[in-house]
């Protein structure tokens, strides 16, 4: 994932648009966007300024964990019986 898919997913993840990040943020709404879109590069003290107003660190921001956050999103995401059905494949390898 790189900064602008991150910096998307964590704002969906917190419910914002990117008109009212960019805001809390202090950046041009235009740029965020273009961040996202990859069209544009974003500097440290702006990432610094975005992960304030999302409340994360940047270190957090970098720190992915692999595909943990990812993982658990999909999860929560399937019904009971397709919960069941992962954790007995799971079991059968």
């Amino acid at each position: 994932m790189d900064v602008g898919e991150r910096i998307r997913f964590l704002r969906n993840k917190a419910g914002l648009s990117q008109n009212s990040l960019a805001e809390r943020a202090g950046v041009a709404q235009t740029h965020l966007r273009r961040v996202e879109l990859g069209e544009a590069d974003i500097t440290v003290g702006h990432l610094q300024l975005i992960c304030d107003a999302l409340g994360v660190s940047l270190n957090d921001f970098f720190n992915v964990g692999g595909d943990a956050e990812e993982i658990s999103v999909a999860l929560s995401n399937l019904t009971p019986r397709q919960k069941n059905l992962l954790i007995e494949f799971l079991k059968s390898l």
